[in-house]
């Protein structure tokens, strides 16, 4: 029997002992709000001190998003008030350094909009697939004035090149899945109907492996990770630009095409930066 247990937006169903999947599931649009950053800190909390899970895979409930950016209309000092966690930074840099440092190996099923926050999410995790007809990813934050606070510029150079990088950084765009194959945004990129069961085929393949072998050989391979202080210095810069008249700006003018809401603006937000750049 699976063991599940539901906490708010984030729900951990444990498959086996070994194999774990994390969903979320904040409709309509999956944004992520400060409570849910209590509620994946509290998730890494868990992954690093079970002996027995090998293997998380990363979901989503809600159709057409994986995880999206993060709630403009909620309270900010919810977010900014949380204490730092144990790598000293701020809780949701945290949570990405040290998922990608867990002795468990992560895995990204992308299905629908991973914007802001579901891109950052899949950048820190081992491993990530893309539904071919279904998954975009984003890193939206120039197009309305503001810096990532995730990590992505210390971590998309050195898995994508820095030109690419750039691209998708200062472009603001939309990407496909298979796109994001292409620069090796993601390991690959599936079509839809193959993208379940080819990831659970290879988590539970991971899942029958020795954890001692897994998680060291994951620690040698970390080896090329960024340091701490880039991903803190993304999310320093994240913060201040908020406060800048220019992304406040660009938000409320978002917000006013129907930012926040299941509509045009959240599925093609791409296609809206491009008008606001006009």
């Amino acid at each position: 029997m699976n063991a599940t247990t539901n906490s708010m937006q984030i729900k951990t169903t444990r498959l086996s002992p070994a194999y774990w999947r994390v969903t979320i599931d904040n409709p309509p649009v999956n944004v992520m709000r400060p409570a849910m950053v209590t509620q994946f800190h509290d998730l890494i909390q868990a992954l690093e001190s079970d002996e027995q899970v090998k293997v998380v895979v990363f979901d989503s409930a809600v159709d057409g998003y994986f995880l999206n950016h993060s709630d403009f209309l909620a309270n900010l000092d919810d977010m900014t008030s949380l204490p730092p966690g144990p790598t000293g930074l701020p809780q949701w840099p945290d949570f990405l350094a040290r998922l990608t440092r867990a002795p468990v190996v992560s895995i990204a099923l992308i299905r629908g909009r991973a914007t802001g926050n579901g891109s950052e999410i899949a950048l820190a995790c081992d491993m990530s697939f893309a539904s071919r007809e279904k998954a975009i990813i984003s890193q939206w934050e120039v197009g309305v004035g503001m810096v990532a606070g995730g990590g992505p510029m210390a971590r998309l150079p050195a898995l994508i090149g820095r030109n690419r990088a750039l691209e998708v950084l200062l472009s603001s765009e939309d990407i496909t899945g298979e796109q994001a194959e292409a620069y090796g945004y993601v390991n690959r990129s599936l079509a839809d109907a193959e993208l379940d069961a080819y990831v659970d085929a290879l988590a539970n393949r991971i899942a029958g492996f020795d954890k001692w072998a897994i998680a060291n050989t994951k620690r040698l391979v970390n080896t090329s990770l960024p340091p701490d202080v880039e991903l803190g210095a993304g999310w320093d810069a994240c913060m201040a630009s908020l406060g800048r008249p220019a992304a406040q700006e660009g938000i409320k003018a978002l917000i006013a095409r129907g930012f926040h809401q299941a509509g045009d603006v959240e599925e093609r937000i791409g296609y809206y930066l491009g008008q606001l750049a006009r």
